[in-house]
C-alpha cells in the first residue's frame, strides 16, 4: 500500500482540479503515481517534463530505444511500476521484453542509462565516445535529462511505495 494517498478530485482544490483536467486532456490518462504526485501540480508538472524530452529524443530515436533505455534504468532501480509500463509498451508493440536482442545503439543507450542509474560518475569515458559519436550535443543533453527524470521516476515510486495501477497487472514480469 502507498505512503501517500491520491488525490480526491471531488475535493481537491480548483488548482489540482485543473492540472489533473490538463493531465487527462493531454495524456488520456491518470495513473497513480499523477494522482499522487497532484498533491503538488508543480511537482506534477515536473515529472510530466519526461514527456517533452521524449519528445525531443523521438525525431533520431525510435520508441523501442527509448523504451528500452528506460527500461535499463528502472530494472537498475528495481522499480517494478515503471519496468511493467515499459514491459507493456514493448509487448503491446509486438516485442517479448525476455526475447529482445538489442541492436547496437540500443545495447549503448541501455548500457549509458544503467550506469547512470548506477552511479552517474562511473559512466566509461568510452561510451561518452560512443554516444558523441552517433548523437550530437543537445540530443545527449536531452537524453541525460531525460535519463535524470527516468531516476526520479522510479525513486518516487519506488519510496513512496506506489500501487501498481490495475491495467498494468497483466505485463508484471513473471521472474
Amino acid at each position: 500500500m502507498a505512503h501517500l494517498s491520491p488525490i480526491d478530485y471531488a475535493t481537491a482544490s480548483d488548482e489540482i482540479r485543473a492540472e489533473h483536467d490538463r493531465e487527462l486532456k493531454l495524456r488520456g490518462r491518470m495513473t497513480n503515481m499523477k494522482r499522487i504526485l497532484l498533491h503538488s501540480p508543480a511537482a506534477h508538472r515536473i515529472y510530466a517534463e519526461w514527456f517533452t524530452l521524449r519528445d525531443l529524443l523521438k525525431p533520431t530515436l525510435d520508441d523501442r530505444a527509448i523504451w528500452l533505455f528506460c527500461t535499463a534504468i528502472a530494472e537498475t532501480m528495481r522499480a517494478e511500476i515503471p519496468v511493467t509500463f515499459f514491459r507493456r509498451a514493448l509487448i503491446d508493440n509486438g516485442f517479448d521484453p525476455e526475447k529482445i536482442q538489442p541492436s547496437a545503439e540500443e545495447a549503448l543507450l541501455m548500457s549509458f542509462g544503467k550506469t547512470v542509474a548506477i552511479d552517474a560518475n562511473a559512466v566509461p569515458d568510452e561510451t561518452w565516445t560512443a554516444l558523441k559519436s552517433r548523437y550530437d550535443e543537445t540530443l545527449l543533453v536531452n537524453l541525460t535529462a531525460f535519463a535524470g527524470i527516468m531516476m526520479a521516476t522510479c525513486m518516487f515510486t519506488n519510496a513512496v511505495k506506489v500501487d501498481l495501477d490495475p491495467e498494468l497487472e497483466a505485463y508484471r514480469s513473471k521472474a
